[in-house]
């Protein structure tokens, strides 16, 4: 059974890392990344890392994909502000 899970955890990761990869918006690629980080905290907990689970969930599905967000939303305001001054 425990196999199994595995070997479903990995397929996730792997399908969501793919997907992360082939979005071209940035913003979608932040809400994909979020998605990667549950899918590794769940891998994580399979393998027995509670742990490492914790971090990856605060840090890979909620910090870097807020940050990622923050930035995007910044570099388009700065983008329209500039095309309307000119």
């Amino acid at each position: 059974m425990t196999d199994g899970l595995i070997v479903i955890s990995l397929f996730l990761v792997a399908a969501t890392a793919t997907a992360a990869v082939a979005v071209r918006d940035p913003a979608r690629q932040a809400l994909v990344l979020s998605v990667l980080g549950l899918a590794l905290a769940v891998l994580f907990t399979v393998l027995q890392a509670p742990d490492v689970a914790l971090s990856q969930l605060a840090v890979g599905s909620a910090l870097t994909p807020l940050l990622i967000l923050l930035s995007v939303r910044k570099v388009r305001r700065r983008g329209e502000r500039d095309e309307g001054g000119r």
